[in-house]
């Protein structure tokens, strides 16, 4: 009985070395898997029996078995990669993505993520990125649970209306004092004159002109023209209030309200395209000094933009997803949404790098990427967390542990034999 016992915990050795084997197989194997985490395999001995002797009962193990084989979530290091949409976490989330037709959510560490031609952003294996959308007008996140990420693939997206614009000039105060009445045809009846791009409601581009005419020492009446690209071309006139500067060269008076600058408008009306576009009133800040020095434009901007068509998709370090389009413009798409587990040992690992939650994980805590859930490195992917070194030394030990299990299976087998020949 004894001998025989012996013989079953050498088996038990034997399986349980060879487990641990395959545990040190896999961990090796995806040594440059995206995202991996490696794992340990933990023995525990076996159910002892008793045994009754002159000095009391004693106990004699059974052999040993494998309890539990534990994830190690440890962080991996990253690689810097050239895509915009390969992202990494430094912390305790996982991605949450989803299969198509699937409300089930899985969790993953690889942020290896590409669109498919649907547009949703998507894992290598199909499996569609979770994230909140931003409001396209509000240009905040929208209330609700995660959605698929979804960037439009085709189309164009809309043109705005300039309805600001601003001017930072220094009209020199040099300049002699002008008499003739103004007309834009003739530039001897205007001091310096600045034109800038801006755009109606579909997108169609138009030049703005603003001239500028010395009328006394210290006061420059405004005019501006606007024509569009028709031949000929469509010309709208209109007029500014007249700029008034300190002896120091500044804005002065009512026409320094805000400070330094002033504000003229172009009514909706007087800015009619003829092509079928809404007419927008544009109001112009005028940020000017007049110096003794040479008329210069400093600055000029609108807020205004064409239609434009998608040119492009990147991930920030926030995790917003933003789309870049021909017209200049970027849109925020949607953010990430990261999950965080009590006990992210307790996950059930489900394959291509996916986790499922568990009674024992507990359910998952899910927001945006932050301090507590994770922070998002953006071109960048997180490598497997597997010590190629310490593998080897556990290789060695349970290689000599296996031996040493299948030296007991072969010394039990002489004993047994030198049992059956003193029958002789």
């Amino acid at each position: 009985m004894g001998m025989s016992s012996a013989l079953y915990s050498g088996v038990s050795g034997l399986n349980t070395n060879s487990q641990a084997m395959s545990v040190i197989g896999n961990n090796l194997a995806n040594s440059n898997t995206i995202g991996f985490k490696s794992s340990r395999s933990v023995f525990a001995d076996l159910l002892s029996s008793s045994i009754n002797g002159a000095g009391g009962s004693s106990q004699v193990g059974r052999g040993v078995g494998l309890s539990k084989v534990d994830q190690i979530f440890s962080q991996g290091t990253f690689e810097s990669t050239e895509s915009g949409l390969d992202v990494a976490i430094e912390g305790e989330g996982f991605f949450i993505v989803k299969e198509e037709g699937n409300d089930t959510p899985y969790y993953t560490r690889a942020g290896a993520f590409r669109f498919d031609d649907n547009g949703y952003l998507i894992n290598p294996e199909g499996y569609r990125v979770q994230g909140k959308t931003f409001d396209p007008i509000t240009d905040v996140l929208s209330p609700g649970d995660p959605t698929d990420i979804k960037v439009p693939s085709s189309g164009l997206i809309a043109g705005k209306a300039t309805s600001t614009t601003q001017v930072t000039t220094n009209l020199n105060a040099s300049e002699p004092i002008l008499a003739a009445a103004f007309d834009p045809a003739l530039p001897g009846t205007y001091s310096f004159s600045s034109s800038a791009q801006i755009f109606d409601s579909l997108g169609n581009p138009h030049l703005l002109t603003t001239y500028f005419v010395k009328t006394a020492a210290n006061n420059w009446a405004s005019h501006w023209s606007a024509e569009d690209t028709s031949v000929p071309p469509v010309v709208l006139t209109g007029d500014f209030p007249d700029l008034v500067f300190t002896s120091d060269g500044l804005l002065a008076g009512a026409a320094a309200t805000p400070p330094v600058a002033t504000i003229g408008n172009i009514p909706a009306g007087s800015l009619n395209w003829g092509n079928g576009t809404t007419n927008t009133a544009i109001d112009i800040t005028f940020d000017c000094t007049q110096f003794n020095s040479q008329s210069v434009v400093i600055s000029q901007s609108q807020n205004g933009f064409s239609a434009g068509n998608l040119t492009g998709v990147d991930i920030d370090p926030d995790g917003i997803v933003i789309s870049s389009y021909s017209n200049g413009q970027q849109t925020k798409v949607a953010q990430l949404v990261l999950g965080k587990f009590i006990n992210p040992g307790g996950l059930l690992l489900f394959g291509s790098n996916l986790y499922n939650e568990t009674t024992s994980s507990g359910p998952a805590r899910t927001g945006i990427p932050g301090p507590e859930l994770g922070k998002i490195f953006s071109s960048s992917l997180e490598q497997s967390n597997v010590d190629m070194s310490l593998e080897f030394v556990k290789m060695i030990t349970v290689q000599r542990g296996f031996q040493a299990n299948s030296k007991i299976i072969t010394t039990v087998d002489e004993l047994l034999g030198e049992l059956i020949n003193l029958k002789r």
